[in-house]
């Protein structure tokens, strides 16, 4: 069993939540399906290993001050793939 990612709520309002997400190498964030669109952009360097639905896997490793975005209804495993801890900030937009 892995450990989990840390999660801190930063700001929440009628528009956005905005969530710090840290992870120790090798932390997870466990199985889960956004139910809205959202920006990740990255604090650190983040070496994420994604475990996605039908057993698939895929890896990715994005620079510190990166973002990028994804649908709702993006389903998902967050792992930190890499030797380092790694943050990165998740800013999920409502309505």
């Amino acid at each position: 069993m892995r450990p989990q990612a840390v999660a801190t709520l930063l700001h929440e309002d009628e528009r956005v939540r905005v969530t710090r997400f840290d992870f120790a190498p090798g932390a997870e964030t466990g199985w889960h399906v956004h139910g809205m669109e959202y920006v990740i952009t990255t604090v650190t360097d983040c070496s994420l290993l994604l475990e996605l639905p039908g057993g698939e896997t895929a890896r990715s490793d994005i620079p510190a001050g990166s973002a990028y975005s994804r649908p709702m209804g993006t389903e998902h495993n967050v792992i930190n793939g890499g030797d380092a801890p790694m943050t990165f900030v998740e800013v999920e937009l409502k309505g």
